[in-house]
């Protein structure tokens, strides 16, 4: 793991300025649904792990209110859902 050389997965903005915590955040969290781990531990050495778990928790929260506004239901009841936990 220490010794091995890569070149970055994800690259850096165009302009190369620093990705901020939400470019980070949204590109954790799709490495993490593609289930892609070199790209993960890239977009987690972005930021600080408080600014990058600020930007999920963020990131979180938008996604729920997205889904819930699309299904008619409540934040609460899609939240749950996605977690697999009772609705009621």
């Amino acid at each position: 793991m220490f010794g091995r050389s890569r070149k970055p997965v994800r690259p850096r903005p165009a302009d190369d300025r620093h990705p901020n915590i939400f470019e980070a955040a949204a590109a954790y969290v799709t490495a993490c649904a593609e289930d892609d781990q070199d790209a993960l531990d890239e977009a987690a050495g972005w930021v600080s792990p408080e600014a990058l778990s600020f930007g999920v928790r963020e990131l979180a929260c938008r996604a729920v209110v997205a889904l819930a506004r699309d299904r008619g239901e409540s934040p609460r009841a899609v939240s749950r859902e996605l977690m697999g936990l009772p609705t009621s």
